[in-house]
């Protein structure tokens, strides 16, 4: 695939780079190119980041970071039992959990949301970070709800991090899924206490906590000048009788006033 001429593979990040190094240098720089592909097109064109994984996966299949990348290409794809092989190839050759929520995730994906439950009660989630434990939490709501479990998946986004008041990465997402799931329970009132809320946090726009949050008010949205309306400059067909009417009038003074000429 083509990779524009702005792409030097130096934009990757340096642990990144580092793995690369056990490869022969026209090949790691091959890769990383490949690479900063696929996180320059995940989230416009997701389709295209894949085939530019799938390209690093060919050329360097045993680098953790090739396999990781074609993971969440695969996942951005809803690849979900594609994105489960690489995100287990990436622990396998790392060994850290910081892919474990996403892994649980594509159990979902795949229609196993036992399976997604079982491995957040797994020991692996004790060793995620915040933000890892936080997302490995929304993932276990999610599996509640796809089980039709919606009480048990309100219970599950109850947490420190969902009542603090400071904001955080991840505060914005947490928020609005418990308002979501609030809004699913037939809890209106507190469903929109909380998309406030979720629009408060969400300062990059990563949720349409705003769009729901006027759906519940019952605010309608349009555009300032309607495909329907006809624009300032446009003559209406009111506009236009009335003009024709005008000159009717007008004509028949004229006739009058030739007539009195002529008497």
């Amino acid at each position: 695939m083509p990779i524009p001429e702005d792409v030097t593979g130096e934009e990757i990040d340096k642990d990144v780079r580092q793995e690369l190094q056990s490869l022969p240098k026209t090949l790691a720089e091959d890769v990383a190119k490949n690479l900063v592909m696929v996180a320059r097109l995940i989230d416009e064109d997701p389709e295209g980041a894949y085939g530019y994984s799938r390209v690093a996966l060919r050329l360097a299949s045993r680098v953790a970071a090739v396999r990781e990348a074609a993971g969440f290409a695969a996942y951005a794809n809803q690849k979900y039992a594609e994105a489960l092989a690489e995100f287990r190839a990436a622990r396998r050759m790392t060994g850290t959990v910081e892919l474990w929520p996403l892994m649980a995730d594509c159990e979902r994906g795949l229609g196993r949301p036992e399976k997604a439950l079982d491995m957040a009660g797994a020991p692996e989630v004790q060793k995620l970070d915040k933000a890892g434990q936080v997302e490995m939490r929304l993932v276990a709501a999610g599996a509640r709800r796809d089980m039709g479990q919606l009480d048990a998946a309100i219970v599950t986004l109850q947490s420190s991090e969902l009542a603090s008041h400071s904001v955080q990465p991840w505060t914005a997402r947490l928020r609005y899924a418990y308002a979501d799931a609030l809004l699913a329970a037939g809890r209106s009132g507190e469903a929109r206490e909380w998309f406030a809320k979720a629009v408060e946090a969400d300062r990059d726009g990563s949720t349409d906590a705003s769009d729901r949050l006027a759906e519940i008010d019952g605010v309608e949205f349009t555009d300032a000048l309607d495909e329907d309306e006809p624009a300032e400059d446009t003559p209406t067909r009111q506009d236009t009788q009335d003009e024709q009417d005008a000159r009717d009038e007008q004509d028949a003074r004229d006739e009058q006033d030739a007539r009195d000429d002529r008497d």
